[in-house]
């Protein structure tokens, strides 16, 4: 029952994170602080996001996996359901959003050869985007069963 209620709430709690580092976070030390300064502090917030994030796509995993296991064994579904799609999707976008391209983007303003650093950051941004919108999803989708039963 518990584990159930941890199941629905974290999605949302994970979202709220996301919009919260995309919406306030992100954008407020650049209204206050010199580029370079800001840069640095924007840098250190998405890396704390990016760890976060493995933490969170790795409980709701082991949640999620053992609610698609049940279900499948009452012919609700299969036991590779949408919800762990989603949680996928999102750590897809974590690791190659902040874990790969993040490297890339150093070395892009060091003045090393590749893609430039402006092209990287709008790939990171369009993953960190893409990822805010598949946990919201996930956050919608756990709520679509309504709240466990008591019993």
């Amino acid at each position: 029952m518990k584990a159930e209620r941890f199941r629905q709430l974290l999605p949302a709690l994970w979202a709220g994170l996301l919009l919260t580092v995309a919406l306030i976070a992100a954008p407020a030390p650049f209204a206050t602080l010199a580029t370079q300064d800001a840069g640095r502090v924007v840098a250190r917030i998405f890396a704390q996001e990016a760890y976060v994030s493995l933490a969170f796509a790795a409980v709701l995993y082991v949640l999620e996996r053992r609610q698609a296991r049940s279900d499948a064994a009452v012919g609700r579904g299969s036991v590779l359901s949408g919800n762990l799609l989603l949680i996928f999707g999102a750590l897809f976008c974590t690791v190659a959003g902040y874990f790969a391209l993040q490297p890339m983007m150093e070395a892009a303003r060091a003045g090393q050869p590749g893609p430039s650093f402006m092209t990287l950051h709008a790939a990171s941004t369009g993953l960190f985007a893409l990822k805010a919108a598949l946990v919201t999803a996930l956050a919608w989708k756990s709520t679509l069963a309504g709240p466990p039963q008591e019993g």
